[in-house]
């Protein structure tokens, strides 16, 4: 079960977060697989810590022998077996705490790959409507506090937790008396513990909401900074930002200050059982109930309880941070995925999920028997109030390639990723072609990804098994081959991050020889050549053309060269279909398209079929 996150503000629509006990379910079946190393590493650090205990009892030996007056031969014994302990101790701790912490590895590794699997199933209006800060600070804030714990504060838990329950024990094994005495710290304890949590989980999960909002503040200013400038924008951008920081940072301070009257009580505790237990062994020795040696041993051994259960009440903030951080990552983790997922449309690849998620109501997806794809009363809205496409019914031929034209927020995009699979519908359906070994959809869209690595490496992404003749002949296909040969590495040559740089147009060539390389039943363009500019537009178009050779295709055209060669051209307006036809009926038909075609072609030499 999860909760929807506070947006920051009212324009955005954050990722939800679990619930305590989801959260909880969650990391139990993320735990199962590995239950084996957990009772092993368990198991070695009971036994770690048991050996560890003896080291109090043999100082008060030591003290005994003293207090004696016993020959100085009598402290080779202990002493030896403090040595040993020590050896033994160090060896076993070693063992449990490499167990515990490759659990956690392993742990933190399935939640990563399912965290993932999950975002990339996200459908693009969602993402959107949350913003990419809230998303980013997820993959980046949060798993980076749950990784934390995973690394440093469970292992140091489990020790202390062990160490304190096998202490008190020890306690009472040398007098039940002593445990008694020790137990007056616990009350101070768990209140401030309680005192704690009832304050750190809100907190925690408040601040990371705040650090989310502030990281789409900052994206959005300085990703839009040409048109905040533009538009002279700058004052109100920065004090928008300047609100978002401060209050990350006014929720920082509280959570220092909440740290610091933590500590503060926890020192009260320290005093109280100390003092306690001084006090049972001053009159318990007085009156020859136990030796000075023992009454020694219990101080010890309450002393030895002051690391131990410190580090487990402080490691309540990391723990706490780390619960807010997972929190939010099995909120994204149980997100409905799409109905029924087209084949070459990505899912997730880890298999069944381990806890039930409800099930998905609404338009399916279907494959389909006869046409290539159909979208039978397809209707979506990206909120109350918001539609954007109304009843729109669309059927593509096998091979057919259908151009959709309209003015700016018709509904074209939307409708093309819809027909994809990247987006669901609010309502209607959608009939896709099945994929028999090769995804059946592959979209392209305007906003092209160069992926750091080799330029081969990037092409493999669409089919990994890609031989390099596969790779140029993929090339040749959308005119690219020649300017990809001439790199410094040739297709060895590193693109993306830190590598050589592609300008748009021939980042949107690699992106449809990837298309080429997949060999997808339908392809849907979303205008892939936009970005190429006026100057390279028409070489793009001819990349895109050769492309989509051979198979069904959906394109949003940018450019009206691109309804000319096209079979038939769909014309939305305000979200409905309002013509269809081939582009020389529309044009001389005198509706829509042909003002468009007019208004397009005013100062143009009008291409001809």
């Amino acid at each position: 079960m999860t909760t929807p996150s506070r947006p920051a503000d009212d324009s955005a629509e954050l990722l939800p977060v679990a619930t305590p006990a989801r959260t909880r379910a969650a990391l139990r079946a993320l735990v199962r697989p590995d239950r084996g190393l957990a009772l092993t590493g368990i198991g070695v650090l009971v036994a770690a810590t048991a050996v560890g205990l003896l080291v109090q009892p043999l100082l008060g030996r030591i003290v005994d022998i003293v207090a004696d007056g016993r020959p100085a031969g009598d402290l080779t014994l202990p002493v030896v077996l403090l040595v040993a302990v020590a050896a033994v101790q160090g060896v076993t701790t070693t063992i449990g705490l490499t167990r515990i912490a490759r659990l956690g590895e392993t742990v933190l590794a399935r939640l990563r790959e399912r965290f993932v699997e999950r975002a990339l199933d996200l459908p693009a209006d969602r993402l959107e409507r949350a913003g990419a800060g809230d998303l980013t600070a997820r993959v980046t804030g949060d798993v980076a506090r749950v990784a934390e714990a995973v690394r440093s504060a469970l292992p140091e838990m489990a020790r202390s937790v062990l160490a304190i329950v096998l202490t008190l024990g020890a306690l009472a094994f040398l007098d039940v008396r002593f445990l008694l005495a020790a137990l007056l710290a616990v009350p101070v304890q768990l209140l401030t513990a309680r005192w704690y949590v009832n304050r750190a989980l809100t907190l925690y999960a408040d601040q990371r909401v705040a650090n989310g909002a502030q990281q789409q503040q900052l994206l959005e200013t300085i990703g839009g900074a040409v048109t905040v400038r533009g538009h002279r924008l700058e004052e109100q951008h920065t004090e928008r930002a300047a609100g978002r920081s401060r209050k990350a940072v006014e929720l920082t301070m509280r959570s220092v200050n909440l740290v610091l009257g933590f500590y503060g009580r926890l020192h009260i505790a320290e005093y109280i059982g100390l003092a306690a237990v001084l006090i049972a062994g001053f009159w318990l020795v007085r009156d020859g109930a136990v030796s000075i040696g023992t009454a020694t041993a219990a101080a010890l051994y309450f002393h030895s309880l002051f690391g131990p259960v410190n580090a487990a009440l402080v490691l309540l903030d990391d723990a706490q941070s780390a619960a807010a951080g997972l929190a939010r990552l099995v909120g994204v983790t149980d997100l409905v995925r799409p109905a029924e997922p087209v084949a070459g449309i990505s899912g997730p690849a880890g298999g069944a999920e381990p806890t039930p998620v409800p099930q998905q109501t609404g338009p399916r997806r279907r494959a389909a028997t006869g046409a290539a794809v159909a979208a039978d009363a397809v209707s979506h809205a990206y909120g109350p109030g918001r539609p954007v496409l109304h009843d729109v019914s669309l059927t593509l031929r096998p091979g057919e390639h259908v151009a959709l034209v309209g003015t700016s927020g018709a509904g074209k995009s939307t409708l093309a990723r819809i027909v994809a699979g990247v987006q669901q519908p609010t309502a209607g359906t959608v009939t896709a072609p099945a994929g028999a070994g090769e995804p059946s959809v592959v979209l392209v869209t305007q906003e092209v990804h160069v992926f750091t690595g080799s330029l081969a490496e990037d092409l493999r992404l669409a089919r990994p098994e890609a031989t390099d003749a596969d790779l140029r002949a993929a090339l040749a296909t959308v005119h690219a081959l020649d300017w990809a040969e001439a790199l410094p590495d040739g297709l060895d040559t590193v693109v993306g991050e830190g590598g050589h740089r592609l300008d748009p147009a021939r980042a949107q060539q690699l992106a449809l020889a990837r298309l080429v390389l997949a060999g997808p039943a339908l392809a849907v363009l979303d205008e892939a050549t936009a970005e190429a500019g006026s100057a390279g537009a028409r070489a793009l178009e001819r990349s895109a053309e050769a492309a989509l050779a051979g198979r069904t295709a959906l394109i949003v055209a940018h450019r009206l060269t691109q309804a000319v060669a096209a079979d038939r051209v769909v014309v939305l307006e305000a979200g409905r279909v309002v013509e269809s036809g081939p582009h020389d009926e529309l044009r001389d038909a005198d509706g829509p398209y042909a003002a468009l075609w007019r208004a397009w072609s005013g100062s143009r030499t009008a291409p001809h079929p």
